[in-house]
Formats: C-alpha cells, sequence, structure tokens
C-alpha cells in the first residue's frame, strides 16, 4: 500500500468527482458567462486512495454554508480565483444530489480561457477543500468507511484530472477512531464480563 500522502499545512483536504460542467450563456444585463455543475455528490461511495471508502451526508454543507466564505479558483491555485461567494460571483446550494455551483466568470484571461475548456471538455470535473468537522467510522469492515457528516468548506475548483491527492488527515483521523473503538469495548463485550464477575461471585470466587 502507498504511503499516506501530505495534506495542506492547515489539515484541510481536498475531494474530487468526474463531473459535465455546463456553460450557460449571460443573462440580460450581465457580461460573461456562467459555469454550472456539481462539486460534490451526495451519498456516492468512493475510493480514497485504497486506504478507505468515503461518503459526504446529504447537508453535510449546510453549516458551512452559512457562515463561511468560498473561492471558486483554477487547479487549486488561489491565486487564479474565478469566484467569491460574498461578492455574489459564486453561488452554493445544497440539493438531493449534491452541492450544486454557479459561477459568474470573469472577463480576465483565466475566466475566457475556462469557458471554452468548459465547452471543449477538458475541464474533466470539480474538486473541494474541507475540514471535516462532524464524522462516523466503521472500520469492521474492509477497506473502512469514512461518513462525512458536516465539513467547514473553503474552495471548489476547476480541474482537468479529478483525484483525491491527500489521505494524510483522513489516516489521522481513522487511527483515531481505532482507537477510540479499542478503549471502548462494544456493548456485549461489556456485558458478558459482567455475567462473569456474577458468576464469580455466586461461586465465591
Amino acid at each position: 500500500m502507498p504511503k499516506p500522502t501530505p495534506s495542506r499545512p492547515d489539515g484541510r483536504e481536498i475531494r474530487a468527482i468526474t463531473v459535465p460542467l455546463e456553460m450557460r450563456a449571460a443573462a440580460e444585463g450581465e457580461s460573461g458567462r456562467t459555469a454550472t455543475g456539481y462539486a460534490a455528490v451526495f451519498g456516492v461511495e468512493t475510493s480514497v486512495g485504497g486506504y478507505w471508502t468515503e461518503v459526504i451526508a446529504p447537508g453535510a454543507f449546510t453549516a458551512s454554508l452559512t457562515k463561511r466564505d468560498v473561492i471558486a479558483v483554477h487547479t487549486h491555485d488561489t491565486g487564479r480565483v474565478l469566484g467569491r461567494l460574498r461578492a455574489g460571483t459564486l453561488s452554493l446550494r445544497e440539493d438531493a444530489k449534491g452541492l450544486a455551483f454557479e459561477n459568474l466568470l470573469p472577463d480576465t484571461t483565466d475566466g475566457r480561457d475556462l469557458a471554452v475548456q468548459i465547452d471543449r471538455g477538458d475541464i474533466a470535473g470539480m474538486s473541494f477543500g474541507f475540514v471535516a468537522t462532524r464524522e462516523e467510522w466503521n472500520d469492521l469492515v474492509e477497506p473502512p468507511k469514512r461518513t462525512i457528516l458536516e465539513c467547514d468548506l473553503y474552495e471548489i475548483t476547476y480541474t482537468p484530472l479529478p483525484q483525491y491527492p491527500d489521505t494524510e488527515v483522513g489516516m489521522r483521523s481513522l487511527d483515531a477512531a481505532r482507537n477510540e473503538r479499542r478503549s471502548s469495548p462494544p456493548a456485549s463485550c461489556r456485558q458478558s464480563s459482567r455475567r462473569t464477575r456474577l458468576a464469580q461471585a455466586e461461586r465465591g470466587l
């Protein structure tokens, strides 16, 4: 198994999906074009580097969208901003499928080039940067399964090569979950131990 790849210094993780993106013509009174699609999809089990499978739960972004600013960038380069939630050039909403977005692209080289690349099909999907704030692990299955219940969203990214480049944070989380489970035996074990102690007491042991 390959060595876990490092995450960003702030603990942010990156996840990616291959999804079709669309370009929409500018509405009356607007300039530029709008990119639309999904940055994340709910309920889809995905392998993360062969270490574990992962699912984003419906509503995982709800709290974050009410309190955090989010940017849209090209290939994870924060110097190439294409939209911003608080500026009104990026909109994000959760629906039954996942995290949908609309991004009014700027009239810049990056914005114009991205519109052409999406039209041509050169941009294969989206990534998003996040920090998990509530999660569940099931390490009784192989590979272990991680469910992201809630997270802080930082960015969405247009990418020609959707992939899962970092696993270090998730591995630490999995190790913590395993240690917690080992230190807290299941109820069946606790009940068995209690029955053993009672039987010993009855026999005067």
